[in-house]
């Protein structure tokens, strides 16, 4: 079971937008303080909270696309909350959360803002995965036509010879409007100007990081690239910052974190947020990558630079194995990249040592961040939370979220 799913809270409904304000506490044990009904309901099912705040939030933008034009309503803000709703095991939110929750309990302008920040990771989430969908022409995400394709195949029967560049046009143009709504939900914060400012930089920040990531990563597959670390940098920018480290620092943020705290959550999130694209690296190669609903090899269709491949091309140099570096030049990226072609990159992976290592570092990555974490003063419950979620995302990056972009 998710770490947020776990049982033992006392609430199996939870209500929304703030509707629980002003009950009274549930118990604690001796010398602790109670935690407030409405923290407590959330710290039951994270997962659930975010889903049905975003249902509600992504119904009032729905609407108001459409009241502008009803085909912009229908074909786009519509697919934007479809995408955003179905699939997705929201573990940017998750993070964001306990990390508010290890700096102690909220208050209830805490939560309204943390709920909000979940709303616009989710819909950052949904810009980065249709963006890069685009961008590696990948014909499904998440078990379903990506979204250029069912535009594409929305309008077939149009006689226009460019349905398929209509197609890509769209999924930007739906990748925009998520990412603009992102951008609303942190311009709407109330709170204190201190730390309003402080989540809106760090915002703004993630959001470039995450910008600079994918274009390394594209401009990698140009130049094949096969550097170990700008491989570490891309995967690191990507992917570690803004699924793990980011989330963890805004929930800190919020909760009024001082330094040495912040220092340690950021660390311990960049650790666990490289160890979760490492996995997401080897889950695209090895068997498990139809779990997420793509194909297995995208990203060695797409030649895409990853630690992977590099740590395996230069352990090949290193041995002068001559026959595994023909085969990691030649196959990598190439047209009619195909099943047989997969197995011999995998051979050379496992010959190399490559996937071995990658696998170790994981788990040196995973035991660092649970070590910053077991050091900093964190709330004890809190910290246990974010130890699975660490786990989690470090173990399977099926089970804990989204490939490809992010994830």
């Amino acid at each position: 079971m998710p770490p947020d799913e776990a049982t033992g809270a006392a609430t199996a409904v939870v209500p929304h937008d703030g509707a629980e304000r002003g009950e009274t506490e549930l118990s604690a044990p001796a010398g602790r303080t109670p935690v407030p009904v409405r923290a407590r309901q959330i710290d039951a099912d994270v997962t659930r909270t975010v889903e049905r705040r975003l249902a509600l939030h992504l119904a009032r933008r729905v609407a108001e696309a459409a009241s502008v034009d009803a085909v912009f309503g229908a074909d786009v803000a519509e697919r934007v909350a479809r995408f955003t709703l179905v699939g997705g095991r929201r573990v940017r939110p998750r993070f964001l959360w306990w990390g508010l929750r290890a700096c102690g309990l909220p208050d209830d302008e805490q939560i309204d803002a943390a709920l909000s920040l979940a709303v616009a990771l989710e819909l950052l989430q949904t810009c980065a995965l249709v963006h890069d969908d685009v961008m590696d022409q990948a014909p499904t995400r998440r078990s379903r036509p990506a979204l250029h394709v069912d535009y594409a195949t929305q309008y077939a029967a149009s006689a226009h010879p460019d349905r398929g560049r209509f197609g890509e046009s769209a999924a930007i143009l739906a990748g925009d409007l998520a990412l603009a709504w992102a951008d609303d939900e942190v311009a709407a914060l109330r709170l204190p100007a201190p730390r309003a400012g402080a989540i809106r930089r760090t915002w703004s920040r993630m959001r470039m990081e995450m910008v600079a990531g994918q274009y390394l990563d594209v401009q990698g597959e140009l130049t094949r690239t096969r550097s170990l670390g700008q491989a570490l940098g891309v995967a690191c920018l990507k992917t570690a910052r803004y699924t793990v480290e980011r989330p963890l620092q805004l929930g800190a943020l919020l909760g009024g974190a001082d330094e040495p705290t912040l220092r340690a959550l950021c660390s311990a999130g960049r650790g666990a947020g490289l160890a979760f694209q490492l996995r997401d690296d080897l889950d695209d190669v090895f068997p498990g990558a139809a779990r997420r609903g793509k194909p297995a090899g995208g990203d060695l269709r797409a030649g895409k630079p990853t630690y992977l491949v590099a740590l395996a091309h230069a352990r090949a140099e290193a041995a002068g194995d001559h026959d595994a570096l023909r085969v990691l030049e030649r196959c990598p990226g190439r047209p009619g990249f195909d099943a047989s072609t997969l197995d011999e990159v995998r051979h050379v992976l496992e010959r190399t040592g490559a996937r071995r290592s990658v696998e170790e570092k994981i788990r040196n990555l995973t035991a660092r961040s649970l070590r910053e974490l077991d050091a900093a003063p964190l709330d004890p419950p809190a910290r246990a939370r974010l130890r699975d979620l660490v786990r989690q995302a470090a173990g399977s990056s099926a089970g804990a979220g989204d490939g490809g972009a992010a994830a």
